[in-house]
């Protein structure tokens, strides 16, 4: 069965994200949005496990549905789909190595409540796990690694959003320039990495040290309008157990759903107080200094894949899988009215095409551009079929500032 799934979000107990997320609101936006397994996000937060152990249902093959009696009326008949819950959780590993001040996010992916369970109780015994969604531990992240291994044995432990500046590991801030230099000789357990906003799987086809993994990609959500935004696309069948296959042997998975990595918010190099944006080269022709107030720059994804890159651009391995480069429905939306992304006229179009045409993925990748104007939207038509075929102009996102997208029209 071939199928969406967006592996990494969070709940509302993380800092800075919707109240709205809680599992009935997640059960709702992965029908509007064509997601049919959603991670649960914050599993190693007592008071979230508790709530997804209460409105949860196991479905006896390693993920969850929804209860009935939480699941609420409003999902148009174009969109209506069982919607999977995969448990898991990110862990934020701040430390010391080789001289070095690390900040490394890891994913980790559970077959059963009771695994995430084991987790928290080992954490607990570390840090404040209470505090945040994301916990944040003193906590070296090979050592979280061997933790998860014999706590966890059917887990799959995943690097997340892996050249993000500050939190990655193989950002330029506090990163490694390796997966050995940070896992050692656990290095092996490591299957896959999760690309982030600001790279996608062609930028890390440039580094032949990650062949042997697969690249995933999701929307690390901090709303629900935001699942799917990146997502993976598998060809397996519904199981944590063949999702997990997938993501190991690469058999199954057949690629990603990807942001145009410009409009990531560390795409290029730059300083944000002087809204200063630079690519690589002109980055280091300041010095990595910014040129309007002398201090440090950002230095973004793209200069960090540049780094340690031992190809050339526009290579493409034998183990390649495909991507999909997609601007979300409402941006597109925005652009061709002229209005805000969060404006009423925007959400009123939005879930009119749902409406008629069905899920916002299944818009974006596969409803023929005829429909969409068949459907009274002449002008969305035309945009998405430029979306579609790459014709579109970004003016780079920088530490920590979005990309802008503009949509080429006609």
């Amino acid at each position: 069965m071939r199928f969406f799934a967006d592996l990494h979000i969070h709940s509302r107990y993380s800092i800075a994200t919707s109240r709205d997320l809680t599992p009935e609101t997640l059960w709702r936006w992965a029908q509007f949005k064509g997601v049919t397994v959603v991670a649960t996000g914050d599993a190693t937060h007592p008071a979230w496990l508790k709530e997804l152990g209460r409105k949860l249902d196991f479905a006896g093959n390693g993920l969850f549905v929804l209860r009935e009696e939480f699941r609420v009326n409003g999902i148009p008949v174009s969109c209506a789909s069982d919607v999977f819950f995969l448990v898991s959780a990110e862990i934020s590993c701040i430390y010391s190595k080789n001289g070095k001040t690390r900040k490394v996010h890891c994913i980790v992916l559970f077959n059963d409540m009771e695994s995430a369970l084991r987790l928290q109780r080992r954490l607990s015994k570390i840090g404040n796990i209470s505090s945040d969604g994301r916990p944040i531990l003193g906590l070296d992240a090979k050592r979280l690694l061997k933790i998860v291994i014999d706590e966890c044995p059917d887990a799959l432990f995943i690097p997340a959003h892996a050249w993000t500046p500050h939190f990655s590991v193989f950002g330029s801030a506090s990163g490694f320039d390796s997966l050995e230099e940070c896992f050692e000789e656990l290095t092996p357990h490591i299957h896959a990495i999760e690309t982030g906003l600001s790279s996608n799987p062609a930028m890390n086809w440039r580094l032949s040290a990650l062949d042997r993994l697969t690249l995933i990609s999701n929307s690390d959500a901090h709303s629900p309008q935001k699942i799917g935004r990146e997502a993976n696309i598998f060809d397996t069948d519904l199981s944590y157990g063949a999702i997990a296959d997938a993501i190991r042997t690469k058999e199954g998975f057949e690629g990603t759903v990807e942001f145009f990595p410009e409009e990531g918010k560390y795409h290029y190099d730059g300083h944000r107080p002087c809204k200063v944006r630079m690519t690589p080269q002109e980055a280091a022709a300041s010095g990595f200094r910014c040129p309007a107030c002398g201090r440090k720059m950002t230095l973004g994804v793209l200069n960090r894949v540049e780094a340690l890159a031992d190809r050339q651009p526009g290579f493409t391995p034998a183990c390649g899988k495909s991507f999909h480069s997609l601007v979300s429905l409402k941006e597109i939306i925005a652009g061709t009215v002229g209005m805000g992304v969060q404006t009423k006229t925007v959400d009123r179009i939005y879930f009119g095409l749902l409406e008629k045409l069905g899920s916002e993925l299944t818009i974006l990748m596969e409803v023929p551009a005829g429909e969409i104007a068949g459907a009274g939207k002449p002008e969305i038509a035309r945009a998405l079929a430029n979306m579609r075929a790459g014709r579109v102009e970004i003016e780079p996102g920088y530490d920590g500032e979005y990309g802008k997208i503009k949509i080429f029209e006609g």
